[in-house]
C-alpha cells in the first residue's frame, strides 16, 4: 500500500500563481512580509515580481508553499 504525503495532496494541481493569489487575498502583502521575510513582499510588492523571485528561489518558494498548506489545513 502506497503512503501519500498530505502536503502533496493539498499542493497537487495548484500552481505557484494560484498559491500567491490565495495568500495575497488572505493576508495582503504587508502581513505576508511579516510572515515570510522576503523583500519581494515588502519593497514595492507585486504579484509579478513575487512570482519571478519565487520561481528562481527554492527556499523562499518552499516557505510560501508551507504557509499555503498550513493556512489551508487551519481553515478546514
Amino acid at each position: 500500500m502506497e503512503q501519500t504525503n498530505r502536503n502533496d495532496d493539498i499542493l497537487h494541481g495548484v500552481t505557484l500563481a494560484m498559491i500567491l493569489d490565495f495568500l495575497i487575498t488572505k493576508y495582503g502583502f504587508e502581513e505576508l512580509s511579516k510572515l515570510i521575510r522576503i523583500n519581494c513582499f515588502k519593497s514595492n510588492p507585486s504579484k509579478e515580481s513575487s512570482l519571478k523571485f519565487l520561481r528562481k528561489t527554492e527556499w523562499a518558494r518552499l516557505q510560501v508553499q508551507w504557509l499555503y498548506v498550513r493556512t489551508k489545513l487551519e481553515n478546514k
